[in-house]
C-alpha cells in the first residue's frame, strides 16, 4: 500500500479518493489505482464484483455464499480484500453487513463495465447472477434478517 500520511496518486499525478459507507457514517479513503487490479487478481473476487455490478443489488455474506456456491469463511476474506481496495462498500444493519459496488466514481464505472464485457463461455457469471436474483427475490423483506438465510452445510465465520 502506501506509507501513513502519504496520499497515493495515479499516473497523472491526480489523487484517487473513494467514499466508503459503513453504518451511518461515510469514510473517505485514498486508493492506488493498481490496488483495483491486485484485488481483481483472484477469479472469485472477479465473480463477486461482476455479479454485484451487473445486478446493482446489495448482498450479505450468506447471499454471496449461496450465489457463488462457496463457503462463507472463504468469501469473507475475499470481500475484505475488495473493500480495502475500494471496490465494495459495506453497510451494517444489526448483525448483517450488506456489500455493494462503490458507485459514482467514473474510474470504477469504467472498470465495472470492463468486467461486464468479459466473455462468459462457461456461463459461470450468468449462473452466479441468476442464483443471486433468485435468492434476493425469495426474501420476505428487502434484507436478509433470519437465521433461515444461512445456507445449509455452510460454515459460519
Amino acid at each position: 500500500m502506501h506509507p501513513p500520511g502519504k496520499t497515493p496518486q495515479n499516473g497523472q499525478g491526480k489523487k484517487v479518493h473513494v467514499y466508503m459507507h459503513h453504518g451511518a457514517s461515510m469514510h473517505r479513503i485514498a486508493v492506488e489505482p493498481a490496488s483495483y487490479f491486485q484485488a481483481l487478481s483472484d477469479p472469485i473476487r472477479v465473480r463477486i464484483v461482476r455479479m454485484l455490478a451487473d445486478s446493482k443489488l446489495e448482498a450479505c455474506l450468506c447471499d454471496l455464499s449461496e450465489s457463488l456456491e462457496e463457503p462463507d469463511y472463504k468469501l469473507s476474506r475475499h470481500v475484505k480484500v475488495l473493500r480495502q481496495a475500494g471496490l465494495l462498500s459495506a453497510e451494517k444493519e444489526g448483525r448483517w453487513i450488506y456489500h455493494k459496488v462503490v458507485s459514482g466514481i467514473p474510474t470504477l464505472t469504467h472498470l465495472y463495465a470492463s468486467l461486464l464485457a468479459l466473455p462468459d463461455p462457461s456461463k459461470k457469471f450468468s449462473s452466479d447472477l441468476k442464483r443471486l436474483k433468485k435468492r434476493v427475490s425469495s426474501r420476505e423483506s428487502a434484507r436478509c434478517k433470519t437465521d433461515s438465510a444461512v445456507s445449509v452445510g455452510k460454515k459460519r465465520a
